[in-house]
C-alpha cells in the first residue's frame, strides 16, 4: 500500500499542494505547474523516497539498517550511507565538533527517570562520543568501542529535502516550495517572478512570526528551543543533545544556504554555540527576542 498523500485544492489551478507526515514531522510540497498529473506523480515519488529514508535510518527501530550498524550486526556501507557518514564527519570538523552524529550515544541516558541517573549514565558514556570513534574503510564501518551510536536524526530529514529538489528538477518542475517540518527549500520563484516569503517564528510564541525573509533557489532551516523538549524532575532537556556545558541564550537559529543539509547542520550548531563562525546568512533570536544577524 502506498503512503498517504493528501492533496489540497487551491483557487490557483497552477498551484498544487501535497501534505503528508514523515519522520514525525508535518511535510508540505507546493508545486506550481500546468501539469497536475506530473506534479502529483512527483510528489508521490518524493513521499516514497522520504519514507524509505525514514525506515532505513530510524534510530529507534531495532530492525532498521542504522540500528543494525549500531548493534554491530552489519558493517557494510552502501553508497548512500557512506556518503552521509563522510559528510557528517566533514561537518563535525567544520563546526569544531559541535555537530556530532554520535550524540546518539547519550540518547538513552536522557530517557532515564531521574536527573541523578541521567547525569551518571551521561558521564559514563561521554568518553565514547565523537566521530573519531568510527572509521570508514572502503565500504566498511569500523567502531573502536561497543558503545558509540550513530543517530542521523538531525541529518536525514534535511537530506530528504535536498533529494526532493533533485526529483523536482529531474521532472522539469522549476517552481516549488518544499517544507519538511521547517526544513525548507524554495526552488525557483513563483510564476509571477516573486520570491517565496518565509516567516520566522517567535520562539516564545510559535503561533506568531517575528520576522521573515524572501528566498529563491535557497534553503532555510530553523532550530529553536520550542522544538521537542521534555522535563525530568523539573530539569528541561532539549532535543538538541550536546556534550557542551555552555548555556546558550539563543532561542532560535535560522540559516540560509544553497543546501538544506548544510543549513540544518549550522542552525543546530548555532543553538549550541552562537559565536560559531560561518559564512552563511544567519538570523539568531535571543531570550529578549532581539534579532541578531
Amino acid at each position: 500500500m502506498q503512503p498517504c498523500l493528501q492533496q489540497e485544492l487551491n483557487i490557483d489551478t497552477k498551484l498544487h499542494i501535497y501534505k503528508f507526515t514523515v519522520m514525525t514531522s508535518p511535510c508540505e510540497v507546493q508545486i506550481y505547474s500546468d501539469d497536475e498529473h506530473k506534479a502529483r506523480s512527483t510528489a508521490q515519488t518524493i513521499l516514497q523516497m522520504a519514507k524509505g529514508l525514514e525506515k532505513k535510518y530510524n534510530f529507534y527501530d531495532t530492525n532498521s539498517y542504522l540500528s543494525n550498524l549500531n548493534q554491530r550486526k552489519v558493517n557494510t556501507l552502501d553508497a548512500q550511507t557512506k556518503d552521509l557518514l563522510t559528510r557528517a564527519k566533514l561537518f563535525y570538523a567544520k563546526t569544531n565538533g559541535i555537530f556530532d552524529i554520535t550524540m546518539g550515544t547519550l540518547t538513552k541516558a536522557r530517557q532515564l527517570s531521574s536527573t541523578k541517573s541521567i547525569r551518571k549514565e551521561t558521564q559514563r558514556l561521554e568518553p565514547f562520543v565523537g566521530v573519531e570513534h568510527f572509521k570508514i574503510k572502503k565500504e566498511k564501518l569500523i567502531f573502536d568501542n561497543p558503545h558509540t551510536l550513530i543517530d542521523l536524526g538531525g541529518f536525514v530529514k534535511e537530506y530528504a529535502v535536498d533529494q526532493s529538489v533533485k526529483l523536482l528538477k529531474k521532472a522539469k518542475l522549476n517552481s516549488a516550495l518544499i517544507n519538511f517540518g521547517g526544513d525548507i527549500y524554495a526552488l525557483g520563484s513563483k510564476p509571477n517572478g516573486k520570491a517565496f516569503s518565509i516567516g520566522i517564528k517567535n520562539p516564545l510564541n510559535p503561533n506568531e512570526y517575528l520576522t521573515g525573509v524572501e528566498i529563491t533557489n535557497q534553503a532555510l532551516t530553523t532550530s529553536a528551543s520550542y522544538e521537542r523538549n521534555h522535563s525530568v524532575e523539573g530539569q528541561r532537556y532539549s532535543h538538541i543533545i550536546s556534550s557542551s556545558t555552555m548555556q546558550s541564550q539563543i532561542l532560535s537559529a535560522t540559516v540560509i544556504s544553497s543546501s538544506v543539509l548544510e543549513s540544518g547542520v549550522y542552525s543546530t550548531a548555532l543553538m549550541i554555540e552562537p559565536s560559531l563562525s560561518t559564512p552563511l546568512k544567519k538570523i539568531l533570536i535571543n531570550e529578549k527576542l532581539k534579532i541578531i544577524q
